[in-house]
Formats: structure tokens, sequence, C-alpha cells
């Protein structure tokens, strides 16, 4: 789903990639993007997706050394960033604080691959979480928004495991916004306590547009019903039953899948298309949620942590400072 913008905006979006090197894959996420979220952040964020992230960075580097820590440009370089990246970090470089154009931008560079095993597979559950919230997409090369309709699917999945019987469309997207902060460090002291308040209302028009083909999917399949409320969003009761969710297990990534079935135990299952699965055995509804949220808690936490490492690593002591004093500022502010 991508987010309709004015052609202007677009425009000045794509505008910023022309003094970058060429990539496979660019959307932009965040506060910044939306007019209508009042919460307008100061950096415009990008997720660039290249198909080799050590040549992109030593092309970047002969285009714009100012982009990165001095020190990493002078003695690093290229190399040292790719490795800090994948074995200390999730195989995400982030580059903040660059301005252009008399605005502030803050762009993430990951391996194509990388992005579509964590759509896919949730193994670090990072950028998996990122396209799981409204992005407006500017370079898709490899069709990753199709390849997108997995994650979505798992994400209202997860949700709604974790949701009551009865609940407003609003609260289905908060649920599904917060997956990827269960177990984020910065959650504690360095976010926004209403992020996820401000991000679902900011942009709740374009959740709808974004997750309507899968509420009227699992509808279909009578998981859940949909009422008006008479309002812009809908009432949703859903089916609580075990069969129910079973189904809603096995439409979650095969990582997260795993780990539930190490925990629950697993038994071998035959498709109708004659392929053999592991299917999670689940003694409950509540079980099965319980258990897929330390899954998700422990991912979250670990990647959260490592990239706070790498970050502080790779775009040096001053910058990590000032960027963090910028979210904790933001932080106190909603704890006030």
């Amino acid at each position: 789903m991508i987010v309709i913008m004015a052609t202007g905006d677009r425009a000045e979006l794509q505008g910023f990639l022309k003094v970058l090197p060429p990539v496979d894959f660019c959307c932009v996420y965040g506060s910044a993007l939306h007019p209508n979220n009042r919460e307008k952040s100061t950096m415009v964020d990008y997720i660039l997706g290249v198909s080799n992230p050590e040549q992109w960075h030593s092309q970047n580097l002969k285009m714009n050394k100012n982009h990165y820590a001095s020190w990493m440009a002078h003695l690093g370089g290229a190399k040292l960033i790719t490795e800090i990246a994948d074995e200390i970090g999730v195989g995400v470089h982030f580059n903040p604080f660059v301005t252009w154009n008399d605005k502030m931008f803050k762009y993430g560079v990951v391996r194509m691959h990388d992005l579509v095993q964590d759509v896919l597979n949730w193994e670090r559950f990072y950028l998996s979480g990122r396209l799981q919230k409204p992005v407006q997409i500017l370079v898709d090369n490899l069709d990753i928004e199709n390849v997108n309709s997995a994650n979505l699917r798992a994400a209202i999945s997860a949700a709604l495991l974790l949701l009551p019987p009865k609940f407003t469309e609003e609260d289905l997207y908060a649920k599904i916004c917060s997956l990827s902060y269960m177990g984020d460090l910065r959650m504690l002291f360095a976010e926004d306590r209403n992020k996820v308040k401000k991000i679902v209302q900011g942009q709740f028009d374009l959740f709808q547009l974004k997750y309507k083909p899968f509420l009227e999917e699992y509808e279909a399949k009578e998981f859940l019903r949909l009422a008006s409320s008479g309002s812009h969003q809908k009432n949703i009761s859903q089916d609580c039953g075990l069969s129910v969710a079973r189904s809603l297990v096995n439409s979650l990534p095969p990582m997260v899948r795993s780990q539930m079935g190490m925990k629950l135990g697993e038994k071998k299952k035959l498709t109708e298309s004659g392929r053999i699965i592991s299917e999670v055995l689940i003694g409950s509804r509540e079980e099965a949620a319980k258990c897929m949220q330390k899954v998700l808690r422990r991912t979250v936490m670990v990647s959260s942590t490592r990239q706070a490492v790498s970050s502080l690593l790779t775009v040096g002591a001053v910058t990590a400072v000032r960027y963090l004093s910028n979210k904790m500022c933001k932080a106190w502010k909603s704890w006030r």
C-alpha cells in the first residue's frame, strides 16, 4: 500500500535521493511524512535497500563524506561500516542529522537480502516493524510492497491474539504498532510514552488503507466481524476459539513459529499442496498469546540493544548523544 501524497511533496522526497548512490528500495517513514500529524519530527526518515552495502557506502563516501562520522570516513571506510552493521547491529547503518535543501534527514542503509528476510521471517523484527506502519515507497525495484503483504498479515494475526473478544479499529492498529516496541529498551527512557497513540491517531486513515484487505480477508473467514460505530472507525468482535487461534499462529512468520514450537511443542502436518510443515501445539489461546509475546519481546530487546551499540560506534559519541538527547527530551515532555 503506497501512501498517496501531493505531487510536490513526493518530488521533494525523491529529490534527496539524487544526491545519493542508486538504491533498489526506498521508503520514507515517521511523523515527518504526514502533514496531518501535529507532532512532526524535525528529521525526515528514510530506509534504503541496496544489493551491496559495502559498495554503496564506498561510493557514498566519495559523494557525501560529511554524512559520516569523521573518524569512520577517514579510518574505517565502507568495509568497517558494513561489518559493524552486520556483526554488531542488525544489518542497518544509519546516518542521522544530514542537512540538504534546508531540511534534516536520517537514512538507514540495509542489504536487500536482509530486508526481505526480516520482512518474511521477523528474524530481527526491526525493519519489518517499520513496514507494518504507514510508509511512502519511493523506489521499489524488487516489489517489496508485494512481499510485505506477508508481514502485514502476520502483524494483524499477532495483534488479534493479544486483543480481547471486542475492540475498536484504533485498538487494533495500536496493538499492531506496539508489536515492534515490545522489549525495546528505549521505550523505558528515550521515547514518548504516548508514541503509539500519536502514531495511530495521526495516521489513522493510512492504517485503514493499509490493513483493509486483511480485515476483509479475516471477516470472510469468519475470524472476526466488523460493525459500524457511527464514527470513522469500526467496532470489531473476534472468534476466540482454539481453531481460530491455531490459524492465527500459522500465519505468523517461520522464525516466530519455530521458537514457539520449541517452547510449546510441535507436530508435522501435511498441507493440501503436499508440503510437510511444523504446527505449533496450542493448549489454549492465552497460552499461545503469552508465548508469542515472550518471543517477540526477546527479539526486539536483542535487536534494539544491538542497533543502539552499532549506532554509537558508527555515528560517533557526539552525534549519538545529540540524537539520544532529542529522544529523551520528547520522552520527558510526554511524562510531564
